[in-house]
């Protein structure tokens, strides 16, 4: 596993079964159920060749939830969307591999939302409506609090479920550092300053979920941000 790019490998992801903060339980379909409360589910699933998480977030109270990245795989999301109650998709930046089930998803009716600056990379697959830095994004009872975070692309946003400690990185942030930034509009000062002000400001229990490997929280990176900075990856 390479931390801060994609991850790959024994470490990378969990498809036996996975630590949630109620314990162990299995990762085998139907059971995609990530993390919960009396008002969250949170569904996952780990799709595509280079292993892309997919978060389905719902609210229990009104059954609406929202897809976090169509990713790949995408008979295995319609079944959840319509399973779980799935209105709109989110996109947290516009690489290929975050992308390639869109065209299914917006076939099928559902709105997918990417920022402005990564619209372009959605022009072969398409999007719908655009998504903007502190924007409140209202799925049934939740609210996500949208946060731009440049520099693993021009237009990454990260994604913050209001009165929960869940936090959605997208590929800036994950265990053991930030995302990518070897592509040509990618920039590691931009994804730091993007780590230090929009995202290590959330408590140390805060729980990242990245669109790639494991969950970590806000307390288990932050003292290592002098190491990524030294490292420059």
């Amino acid at each position: 596993m390479t931390h801060g790019r994609y991850p790959t490998g024994p470490n990378g992801h969990v498809t036996h079964g996975e630590r949630c903060h109620t314990g162990w339980m299995a990762a085998a379909p139907p059971n995609t159920l990530h993390w919960s409360n009396a008002d969250v589910e949170v569904h996952k699933v780990v799709v595509g060749p280079v292993e892309n998480n997919v978060f389905i977030v719902r609210c229990t109270a009104t059954g609406e939830a929202v897809l976090i990245d169509a990713a790949n795989e995408h008979e295995q999301l319609l079944e959840l969307c319509q399973r779980l109650g799935v209105t709109r998709v989110l996109e947290t930046h516009g690489h290929w591999d975050h992308i390639q089930a869109v065209p299914a998803m917006r076939e099928a009716g559902y709105e997918v939302a990417v920022t402005k600056l990564d619209a372009p990379k959605l022009a072969d697959v398409g999007y719908d409506v655009f998504l903007d830095d502190t924007e409140v994004i209202e799925i049934g009872k939740l609210r996500f609090h949208a946060i731009h975070n440049p520099g693993h692309t021009p237009g990454s946003i990260s994604f913050a479920l209001a009165d929960t400690p869940l936090l959605f990185t997208g590929d800036t942030l994950f265990p053991g550092g930030p995302g990518n930034t070897s592509f040509d509009d990618a920039d590691f000062d931009t994804i730091i300053r993007s780590i230090t002000d929009r995202l290590f400001t959330f408590s140390d229990d805060t729980i990242v979920l990245p669109g790639h490997g494991l969950d970590t929280t806000i307390g288990t990176e932050r003292p290592h941000l002098e190491e990524w900075i030294e490292r420059g990856w």
